[in-house]
This record gives structure tokens, sequence and C-alpha cells, in this order.
């Protein structure tokens, strides 16, 4: 059975236009994306870029990965990534098995976490995996005009809160039986804990872009 990479990329950012044929670093953000999975090429078949966006199309293919024209009515602000991996799947071989989904808005990733995740998934047999860290905020929301805290109490110090993780984005292994149930992971996902700073780049702004740029600086 066969495992692909699918690199999720439409056009039409608002915050950000262009966003994912933005250079950064000197190559375009999507690149970062299909460069780590070529890095990691002994454990996958192929490489693929779903975009609804010729000059994204154009991009992709110059980076020698396969692309699957999405159509626009799954291209939309409020449509689910699941649904341009299960559009792509119809136009791959039945034998793909396991779809690695990489994010072009997180351009950096930690070396080894391919590796890491993809042996994990293999090897507990599951259906599915993501990528999370750990919460170090004193989380809450407003209603009223009143901060209600969520994950402690007033007063309490930041060491003593209770442990929380969020979903980071970098990472995630789907089983085809999951992609084709609309589904990218379900509850019984394994959450695999990532602790590398490259977790709180996910370019949708251009603030967020700035900052990234500044860390390709510093590298």
């Amino acid at each position: 059975m066969k495992t692909i990479v699918v690199i999720p990329a439409r056009g039409g950012s608002k915050r950000l236009p262009k966003k994912n044929l933005k250079l950064l670093g000197g190559i375009p953000l999507i690149a970062h994306s299909i460069q780590y999975a070529k890095a990691n090429s002994k454990y996958i078949d192929d490489i693929y870029v779903s975009t609804n966006d010729d000059e994204i199309k154009e991009t992709a293919l110059k980076y020698g990965v396969k692309v699957i024209k999405r159509p626009n009515e799954i291209s939309g602000d409020l449509e689910p990534t699941v649904s341009a991996i299960k559009h792509l799947l119809t136009y791959t071989n039945k034998e793909v098995e396991t779809i690695i989904t990489l994010q072009p808005t997180n351009p950096f990733r930690p070396k080894n976490l391919f590796k890491e995740a993809y042996q994990i998934y293999k090897n507990g047999r599951y259906e599915s995996l993501f990528t999370v860290s750990k919460n170090y905020k004193k989380l809450g929301y407003i209603k009223n005009t009143k901060f209600i805290p969520l994950n402690y109490t007033i007063g309490e110090r930041s060491q003593d809160i209770e442990t929380l993780f969020f979903e980071n984005g970098l990472l995630y292994i789907s089983s085809r039986k999951l992609i084709l149930e609309n589904t990218i992971f379900n509850k019984n996902a394994y959450p695999l804990l990532v602790k590398d700073n490259s977790i709180y780049i996910d370019i949708d702004t251009q603030e967020d872009f700035d900052y990234a740029e500044y860390l390709t600086t510093k590298k």
C-alpha cells in the first residue's frame, strides 16, 4: 500500500493575498513544505499539491511535484481541508492507504518530525496522528464584559495551571478510510507532542509572515 504527501494550497487568501507564493528565505512559501516532503522521500511514494490557482500550480510543477486542480466549489474560505484531500484521492491509485498532510502555512518543522511521526503511526497501527504542543498561557473567555478563566483560577501561578495542549498544524497522518469518511483525524488519533519553536509559525497575516521572515535571517 502506498503513502503520499498532500499539500493543500488554495489561492484567494484575503488576509494575506497570494501568501502561498510569497518569497520566504528566497523561495515561495509553498516550497518549504515541498522541500520538507522531498527530504523525507524514503517514507513516501508521491507528493501532491491540491490547488485551484494556476500560479500555485505552475510553481509546484517547477519544484517537481504532482498537482491536482481543485474545483472552485471546494476552495472557499469555509471549506475544510479534508474536502481537497478527498477530491485528490479520486485521481490517485487506489493503493494509496496513508495520507500525510503538510500545510503550506507552516514552513518550519523539526528535521526528524516526519520520520518520528511516520514510524509511530505505522508501528502503532493508528488510523490517524496529528501534532500538538503544550499551552503555557492562562486562557479564558469574555462574557458580558467579564473575563472568565478557563484553565486556571485567578491568582494561580502559571507553573501550577492545568496542562492543556493545542493542535499546532505541523503535520497530520490519516488513513484512506478516514479521509473518505470526511475527517483528517478522529478521537482515537495519536497526539504527537512537539516542543520545537516552529509550533509558533503559522502564516495567515502579514504580521505572521514578517515574523517568519525575521526568523529566516537568524538561521
